[in-house]
C-alpha cells in the first residue's frame, strides 16, 4: 500500500500529528505564539518580553525573536489553554518533540517534569495539577551549547565552517494528548521479510488484552490477531508486498485495547548483509543494493533545526528521490518524526547518526591525525575528551535514539561515531548497540579512527582522488566524499564561503562531479567492491557552500544529468553484484 503525505492549511504552525507511528485522535496542539522571556539564570521577574513562535528556536527568524541564548541565561515560555469539551479521558499528557537542553515544566505554577537533553522526544503527565477552565502553562529551558555532558551535535556560540548557529529552546511541535489510565505506551515493530512475520509488543502499565489489525492494500483488514499487551505477538504476513526503495510498500496499523486506541504503520524488510566473490555487501529483503546518498545535515535558513513547515521538509526528500538518490545520511542530528515518515513512503533509506559531544575537539585530533593516518587510542578517555559523566549520558541519549527511531522502515544503518568527535570504546559501543537493534547495520567509526568493527569499513575522503582498498571483512563505503562548492550569487547566506573545493560556475561545478562519479566512484565499484557512497551535501548550511542545493533551494547541478550518473551507478553494481 503506497502513503500518501497530508498537508494542513492551518496558521498553526506545523500543525500536522507530529507522531505518524503512535496516532491517536485525541489532539491538541499548542503551537503557535506564546509569552517568553530570556534573562540571568535565577533572575526572572515574571514579566515577558514579547512574543515566540513555537516551535521554531529563539535563534532563528521564524521565532520572531532573534537572540541567542546564553549558557549563563534562561529562556521563559508560558501560554495557556483551555481543553475542549469531551476531549479530557482520565489523563492529560503534554507531548514535545524535542526542546534544548534542559527543560522544567511548571502547569499552574507546580513542576510537573524537567527532561534532560536536546534531541529526544519526552511526555509529560499534567494531570495531578490540571484545573476547569484555563490553564497556564510555564516551561524554563537553559542551554550550554558548549557542554561536555549533553549531546550538542553542531552547534556553536561562535559559526563558521562546519559549525552552525546554536539552536535552544523548543524545536519540535507541542501537544496535548488525553488519553485512558491504561493506555498504550509505546509499540515495538519487528518485521521479517525473510520469515515473512510481523512481531509486536505494545507496551502498557498493566497487562491486557489487545486487537491487531492490518489493512491491507484495498483499505479492509486483511489480518485480526488478538493477544496481550506486554508480550511479543509474532504472525504470519505473507500476503503483504515487501517494502523496498521502488516499491516503499506501507501497511496501516489499528491497535486496541479496551480503552485505547492508536494507529500506526509498517513496511515487510530485512537488513543485512551478504558475502559475494569474496567481499561483504548490504542487502535489502536478501538482494544486494547500493546505497547512493547525500549527507543531509537537517538545517534550514529561517527555521535553523526546524523547517518553515512540514511541505518543506518532504518535498526536499522527494528532490532527493527525485534526482535518483535512494538514501540520506542524517548528519549529526535527530529530525522530527515525520521526516522519518516521508522517508518511509518515498523509498528513501536512513543513515541515522548519533548526535557527538564531549570536551572541546582538539584540532590535532581532529584535523591531524586523520590525514596523517594516526590512529588514537579511543579507550584513552582523556585524551578523546569523554569524562565518566559524559559517557554515561551518551549512552542515554543512544538508548533513546533507538528506541524513538526502532519503528522507522527505511533506518538501515546507525553510525555512533563520526570523524572521532567524542569517540570512545567504539568496539564496545558497537557490540551495544547491536545488543539494542540487531535489525541495522552499524558504522562504528564513520570517517576515521577505525577500529576494526562494525558493518563498515568506513572512509571519508576530501582533497584527494579516492582509492580506497576492500578490507573484505566489511561493506566498503565513502561515507564522505566530493564536498565541491559553489556560491549561487544572490543565493548565499554569509560574505564568509567555507567548502573543500570550490568552483566558479555551475558549468566547471557540474564538470568536476560528473569525472568524480565517473572517474572515481564507479571504478571502485567494479574493482573494489564499493557498494555505499555519501556525497556531501545536500545543501549549503551558512558559511558552508558545498551543497547540491544552496541554502534557499536552487539546485546547482542539472537535475536530470544527476540522475543520469546515478542509473549509471546502480547499474554498475548490479553488473558487478548480481552476474
Amino acid at each position: 500500500m503506497i502513503f500518501e503525505p497530508s498537508f494542513i492549511n492551518s496558521s498553526i504552525p506545523l500543525a500536522e500529528y507530529p507522531r505518524p507511528q503512535l496516532k491517536r485522535d485525541s489532539y491538541l496542539s499548542l503551537n503557535g505564539e506564546w509569552d517568553y522571556c530570556i534573562c540571568k539564570k535565577g533572575e526572572f521577574n515574571g514579566k515577558y518580553e514579547g512574543k515566540i513562535v513555537v516551535p521554531f528556536s529563539p535563534e532563528c527568524e521564524l521565532s520572531g525573536v532573534k537572540k541567542q541564548l546564553q549558557k549563563d541565561e534562561e529562556l521563559h515560555y508560558f501560554s495557556t489553554f483551555t481543553l475542549p469539551d469531551g476531549f479530557m479521558q482520565d489523563k492529560l499528557l503534554l507531548n514535545v518533540g524535542a526542546s534544548d537542553q534542559i527543560t522544567e515544566v511548571y502547569l499552574n505554577n507546580n513542576l510537573v517534569g524537567k527532561n534532560f537533553g536536546g534531541y529526544l522526544a519526552f511526555s509529560i503527565d499534567l494531570t495531578l495539577y490540571l484545573k476547569d477552565g484555563e490553564n497556564q502553562l510555564h516551561l524554563i529551558v537553559t542551554d550550554d551549547a558548549d557542554t561536555e555532558i549533553y549531546a550538542r551535535g553542531k552547534q556553536k556560540y561562535k559559526r563558521g565552517g562546519i559549525w552552525y548557529t546554536a539552536t535552544s529552546g523548543i524545536w519540535q511541535s507541542v501537544w496535548l494528548e488525553s488519553v485512558p489510565s491504561d493506555y498504550i505506551r509505546s509499540i515495538k515493530l519487528l518485521p521479517s521479510f525473510n520469515d515473512k512475520t510481523l512481531t509486536i509488543t505494545c507496551n502498557s502499565l498493566d497487562t491486557q488484552a489487545v486487537e491487531i489489525v492490518v489493512i491491507g492494500d484495498d483499505g479492509a483488514p486483511l489480518y485480526t490477531i488478538n493477544g496481550k499487551t506486554n508480550e511479543a505477538i509474532t504472525f504470519k504476513v505473507e500476503d503483504c508486498k515487501p517494502w523496498s526503495v521502488d516499491t516503499p510498500n506501507l501497511y496501516p496499523l489499528i491497535i486496541k485495547t479496551s480503552s485505547d486506541k492508536v494507529e500506526s504503520y509498517f513496511g515487510l524488510r530485512t537488513f543485512s548483509t551478504a558475502k559475494i566473490g569474496g567481499k561483504i555487501y548490504p542487502t535489502l529483503n536478501g538482494e544486494p543494493i547500493f546505497h547512493n546518498g547525500l549527507l543531509d545535515q537537517g538545517y534550514f535558513h529561517d527555521g535553523l533545526y526546524t523547517p518553515k513547515d512540514n511541505r518543506t521538509m518532504f518535498e526536499q526528500v522527494k528532490a532527493v528521490k527525485d534526482m535518483g538518490f535512494n538514501m540520506l545520511r542524517k548528519h549529526i542530528k535527530i529530525e522530527p518524526q515525520l521526516w522519518y515518515y516521508y522517508c518511509d513512503i518515498l523509498g528513501v533509506l536512513v543513515w541515522q547518526d548519533m548526535i557527538n559531544g564531549g570536551a572541546k575537539y582538539k584540532a590535532r585530533r581532529i584535523v591531524l591525525a586523520p590525514f596523517i593516518n594516526l590512529h588514537l587510542n579511543d579507550t584513552n578517555y582523556k585524551s578523546m575528551g569523554r569524562n565518566l559523566e559524559s559517557r554515561r549520558q551518551y549512552y542515554v541519549e543512544a538508548k533513546g535514539l533507538i528506541e524513538q527511531l526502532y519503528n522507522c522502515v527505511s533506518l538501515c544503518v546507525y553510525t555512533p561515531f563520526n570523524e572521532c568527535w567524542g569517540q570512545f570504546d567504539a568496539l564496545k559501543t558497537c557490540e551495544w548497540v547491536k545488543s539494542l537493534d540487531n535489525t541495522r547495520l552499524v558504522d562504528h567509526a564513520s570517517g576515521w579512527q577505525d577500529m576494526g568493527g562494525g558493518d563498515f569499513y568506513s572512509r571519508h575522503i576530501y582533497f584527494r582522488k579516492a582509492k580506497p582498498k576492500n578490507d573484505k571483512k566489511r561493506i566498503l563505503a565513502l561515507t564522505e566524499f566530493g564536498g565541491y562548492s559553489l556560491a549561487v550569487e544572490g543565493h548565499v547566506f554569509s560574505s564568509k564561503k567555507f567548502g573543500y573545493k570550490k568552483y566558479k560556475d555551475n558549468s566547471s561545478l557540474y564538470s568536476a562531479y560528473e569525472s568524480l562519479y565517473y572517474d572515481q566512484v564507479l571504478p571502485l565499484i567494479e574493482n573494489e567492491g564499493l557498494s555505499a557512497t555519501v556525497y556531501t551535501q545536500l545543501t549549503d548550511v551558512e558559511d558552508e557552500i558545498n551543497g547540491l542545493f544552496t541554502f534557499d533551494g536552487v539546485l546547482k547541478l542539472p537535475k536530470e544529468k544527476v540522475y543520469t550518473i546515478n542509473q549509471a551507478v546502480y547499474k554498475k553494481f548490479d553488473e558487478c553484484v548480481k552476474k
